[in-house]
C-alpha cells in the first residue's frame, strides 16, 4: 500500500476523554508512533492541538461518535486538515478493542489512504443547519402538544375533531379559549365559527356537547400556552433562517419552480447540502450519500436487498413530503414516474423513487444554474411507445373488445 502522510493522527473521542495516537513514517521506512489522553474541556482540546502540532502532524481522523467530534472540529479546523469517518468503515479486530488501538487504528489507516472521510460542511452551513433541524423538531413537538389538546377534547367528549378539520385553526383556538374562560353553552360555543366553517352550525353544537369540567379547563389552558410558546419560537427561527439565506434567494426561487418544492422545504434542501455541488462528483454521489437511493448487498452472484442507506434523515423527509406532493402534481412528471412503478412496487417504493428523481433535479440545477423544465406526463410513453400501445390493445381485449388501429394524418 501506498504511503500517503507522512505524520497522521487518529482521535478516539469520548464523553470526558479523547485518546490521541500519531504515526509517524520515517525515511528509513520504519513506523514511529506516540499516544497521549486528553480530556475534552476548551483548555485540554487546544492542549491537543498543540500536542498535534509539536509532533508535525498533517492530517487528523477522529470518528463520527454522536456530537463529541463537533467541538473538536470547531476548535482545531483551523489549524488543521481534519476527516470525519464513519464508526463502520474502521471496525477494527474483535477482541482488540480499547481506546488505545482505536486511536492507533485510525491513524493507521489514514496513513495508508484506506479511509473515507464524511460530508462536513462549512461552519456558516452547519449553524444555518442547526437552525434548520431545531425549527423541524419545534413544529414536531407543536404537533405533540396538539395531539394532547384533541385528547383533552375527547376526554371531555368534545367531537370538536370530527367537525373542524383543523381544531387549532381560527375558529377551533376561539372555541377553546372560550371553552377555558368558562363557556360551556354548545349553541354560543358553535356561534364562534369563522367563514366556511358556519355552514356546519347544526354539526358543531352537536359535536360541542360535552362534559367540561374545570380539570378540563386547567389542562386546554396550559396546553394552549404551551402551543403558542412553539409557535414564537418556530417564527423566531424562521425569521433567523430567512436573515441568513437571503443571498440564496435567487436560487430559492429557481427551485421553487420544482412541483412539491415549496420555500420551506427548498430552504430545508439547501441547509443540508448547500449550494456548492462541487462537493459531490455527481448527481448519483449526492442521492447515495442522501440515502434515496437503492443499497448494494451482492454474495456468490446473488443479489440480497437493495434496502437503502440511512442517509441523511433531515433531507430524506423533506424529499419524501417534496415527492409525495410532487406525484399530486396533474400532468406533470413525477406524477407519472410515481404511478408507473407504484404499480409494480408499491407506494413506498414510488415515492422514494420520486425522491431521488428530485433530488438529482435539485443537484443539476445548482450545479449549472439552469431553471427547471417539466418534461411531462407523456414521457414515458414516448421512450417505448410501442410498448403503449401493446399494453393498450392487450387491456381492450380483456375487457372484450377488439380494436383496429390507423395511423393519424398530420
Amino acid at each position: 500500500m501506498d504511503v500517503i502522510y507522512c505524520c497522521c493522527g487518529g482521535l478516539d473521542l469520548h464523553l470526558k476523554s479523547i485518546q490521541a495516537h500519531v504515526r509517524r513514517r520515517n525515511p528509513d521506512g520504519t513506523v514511529a508512533s506516540v499516544a497521549q489522553r486528553f480530556g475534552t474541556t476548551t483548555s485540554q482540546i487546544l492542549a491537543l492541538g498543540d500536542w498535534l502540532a509539536e509532533h508535525q502532524v498533517e492530517k487528523v481522523a477522529m470518528e463520527a461518535t454522536g456530537v463529541y467530534w463537533k467541538p473538536v472540529w470547531n476548535l482545531l479546523e483551523d489549524r488543521f486538515s481534519l476527516m470525519l469517518v464513519n464508526a463502520q468503515h474502521f471496525r477494527n479486530v474483535p477482541g482488540r478493542k480499547t481506546d488505545v488501538n482505536d486511536a492507533a487504528w485510525l491513524a493507521q489507516l489514514l496513513q495508508c489512504g484506506l479511509l473515507r472521510d464524511s460530508f462536513v460542511p462549512p461552519r456558516a452551513q452547519r449553524e444555518l443547519r442547526d437552525l434548520a433541524r431545531q425549527r423541524t423538531a419545534l413544529v414536531e413537538d407543536k404537533c405533540r402538544v396538539v395531539n394532547r389538546i384533541q385528547k383533552t377534547l375527547e376526554d371531555a367528549n368534545i367531537k370538536l375533531s370530527s367537525v373542524a378539520s383543523d381544531v387549532m385553526g381560527v375558529s377551533g383556538r376561539h372555541m377553546i379559549q372560550a371553552m377555558i374562560a368558562g363557556q360551556d353553552d354548545p349553541a354560543a360555543l358553535a356561534d364562534l365559527a369563522r367563514k366556511r366553517l358556519r355552514e356546519k352550525l347544526p354539526e358543531l353544537r352537536e359535536a360541542l356537547k360535552g362534559g367540561v369540567r374545570e380539570h378540563h379547563r386547567f389542562m386546554l389552558k396550559q396546553l394552549m400556552a404551551q402551543v403558542e410558546m412553539l409557535e414564537g419560537q418556530i417564527a423566531a427561527f424562521e425569521t433567523r433562517i430567512e436573515s441568513l439565506m437571503a443571498e440564496d434567494q435567487e436560487k430559492i426561487d429557481r427551485l421553487k419552480g420544482i412541483p412539491g418544492v415549496d420555500d420551506r422545504a427548498a430552504r430545508l434542501i439547501i441547509s443540508e447540502i448547500g449550494t456548492d455541488m462541487s462537493r459531490f462528483p455527481s448527481a448519483d454521489h449526492l442521492c447515495s450519500w442522501a440515502g434515496v437511493c437503492p443499497g448494494n448487498n451482492e454474495s456468490a452472484g446473488k443479489r440480497k436487498t437493495g434496502r437503502t442507506r440511512q442517509g441523511n434523515r433531515w433531507l430524506r423527509r423533506v424529499l419524501n413530503q417534496a415527492a409525495w406532493a410532487a406525484s399530486m402534481k396533474k400532468g406533470s412528471y413525477f406524477q407519472a414516474q410515481h404511478a408507473r412503478i407504484a404499480r409494480r412496487r408499491g407506494l413506498k417504493r414510488a415515492t422514494m423513487a420520486v425522491s431521488r428523481s428530485l433530488l438529482t433535479t435539485i443537484y443539476h440545477m445548482l450545479k449549472t444554474g439552469s431553471v427547471f423544465k417539466d418534461l411531462g406526463a407523456g414521457f414515458f410513453d414516448q421512450i417505448k411507445p410501442k410498448r403503449v400501445i401493446h399494453a393498450i390493445i392487450k387491456r381492450l381485449d380483456s375487457l372484450g373488445f377488439t380494436a383496429q388501429l390507423t395511423p393519424k394524418i398530420a
